[in-house]
């Protein structure tokens, strides 16, 4: 599992994972800049300060305000952008690294936007989660560990395994291998906590988790 993670990594610099990353870069950046000039709008229309100093300090405190949500918000939404391309990823690792095999079928394009969505929702609720257990001395780095471990590992691997079977045999396959898709979701876990290389989770559990359910696969049950 090592050297797949480590094959994943090298793969991501290559040109196709980057030319994905800068396009959702692109759009993420994009999005949160009109999020920013949105809400900051919003909270100043709504303001009751007619004073020019107090509306300064509101409008600096609106800035810093929207600048921490939108740090833990990047995450989300780089996901949530670079999940319409991950099918295209899936099938690009496939190709390279199992020439004589059979790539995989997208998932239908409702299936697609659902799991986009939950993929989004799940760094959302991670992040939120982080940020209240922040206030937990001893236990947020761990228990932000283990639950982005279980949470992407789950996810990242449906994705890879949907390609090929349906989710009722995604889902078995996850059960009869839950200790190992966990102990591959700790490398992913690994991306989502470190500021910078969480722009790149999707690129990096994408490559991984092909790799991880064709191991899987192959195994005897």
């Amino acid at each position: 599992m090592l050297e797949a993670a480590l094959a994943s990594l090298r793969q991501i610099l290559t040109p196709p994972f980057r030319s994905v990353l800068y396009k959702s870069l692109g759009l993420t950046l994009l999005l949160l800049a009109l999020a920013w000039a949105g809400l900051d709008k919003l909270a100043l229309s709504v303001a009751v300060v007619d004073h020019p100093l107090l509306r300064t300090i509101l409008a600096f405190a609106t800035g810093a305000g929207l600048l921490v949500a939108l740090a833990f918000l990047i995450g989300p939404i780089s996901i949530l952008v670079a999940g319409f391309f991950v099918d295209d990823l899936a099938a690009h690792v496939e190709r390279e690294i199992y020439p004589a095999g059979r790539v995989g079928k997208p998932a239908p394009p409702l299936d697609a936007l659902r799991m986009t969505l939950r993929f989004s929702l799940v760094s959302a609720v991670v992040n939120l989660l982080a940020l209240l257990l922040l206030f937990v001395p001893g236990v947020n780095a761990v228990a932000f560990l283990l639950a982005n471990a279980y949470l992407f590992g789950r996810e990242y691997f449906a994705l890879a395994a949907t390609r090929f079977r349906s989710p009722a045999e995604s889902d078995d396959l996850r059960q009869h291998n839950s200790a190992k898709i966990f102990f591959a979701g700790l490398f992913i876990a690994g991306f989502v906590m470190t500021p910078g290389l969480n722009l790149l989770t999707p690129l990096f559990g994408t490559a991984f988790m092909v790799r991880v359910h064709k191991m899987l696969s192959s195994e005897p049950r």
